[in-house]
């Protein structure tokens, strides 16, 4: 089973590469589940329906938002009607959607994705998210009732997406770290077989800061205030992901690879 997780998808130069490329990694990489975050994907802020939509016709199956999901409130019905989109599952059970997704892939392989928020330096804060995937993890079981079960973690803290990391390692396919849109050098398959990274990066241009304008983000650094909107970078953008092949009997993983392609981060074609 073979599985690309890709980061934050920043403003129109994000959403331009992925347009481009996942079509043809889809094909070419034989992939059964392409999951890609949408927190940024809307001018840098969020998502929006028809973003979405755009997205997952791009050839993602699942995808995921963040803190900045409810940004367009337009949001708020699409989390109801569309089960494809996932809000964090730590969230407060009032709020609209769900953060865990089931699926079942074309050669009949039942997966799931939990996409997770973190507690620490976060504006929105759920449930614990180790205590969530305790609980979680009762119901499901790999080589039980699903075959892979891949946790994505919005989170800024290192420390955090680590600890969850070793947490879950043996218990899930992967966990994959999101939000800081720089991706890490650690990628590996740590002590009990779970792929791990802890952040895949974005899909945005890396002539920036996180894939906005760098020159709005250091003039606020330098008087403190913010002088003028922020906004997405609009160079050619860097796909950033996680490409993990999988034991189809047991979901833990046998291979993890980052993925970098295009703009000017050094690409791992």
């Amino acid at each position: 089973m073979r599985i690309l997780i890709c980061g934050d998808v920043v403003g129109r130069s994000g959403r331009d590469a992925l347009a481009k490329r996942l079509a043809d990694l889809r094909k070419n990489l034989a992939l059964d589940l392409v999951v890609v975050d949408v927190d940024n994907a809307a001018h840098g802020f969020g998502v929006t329906p028809e973003i979405a939509g755009q997205i997952l016709d791009m050839g993602a199956d699942i995808l995921t938002g963040g803190n900045h999901l409810f940004d367009h409130g337009e949001m708020v019905a699409v989390l109801e009607s569309e089960k494809r989109l996932l809000r964090p599952a730590n969230m407060p059970s009032t709020t609209p959607g769900s953060g865990v997704g089931e699926l079942t892939t074309q050669k009949g392989q039942k997966l799931l994705v939990v996409h997770l928020l973190g507690q620490t330096n976060m504006p929105v804060i759920g449930e614990n998210p180790f205590d969530y995937m305790n609980r979680l993890l009762q119901k499901y079981r790999m080589g039980g009732n699903v075959q892979a079960i891949v946790v994505e973690f919005h989170a800024e803290v290192t420390s955090e997406k680590n600890a969850l990391g070793h947490f879950l390692d043996g218990r899930v396919s992967v966990v994959v770290g999101t939000h800081t849109h720089i991706p890490t050098a650690d990628v590996r398959i740590l002590e009990h077989g779970t792929a791990f990274q802890t952040d895949v990066g974005m899909c945005g241009d890396y002539d920036s800061v996180i894939g906005m304008r760098k020159e709005f983000i250091v003039e606020r650094f330098m008087s403190g205030y913010n002088h003028k909107k922020f906004a997405p970078a609009i160079g050619e953008a860097t796909i950033c992901g996680l490409l993990v092949e999988l034991d189809d009997k047991t979901g833990l993983a046998t291979s993890a690879k980052p993925l970098i392609l295009g703009g000017l981060l050094k690409s791992t074609e």
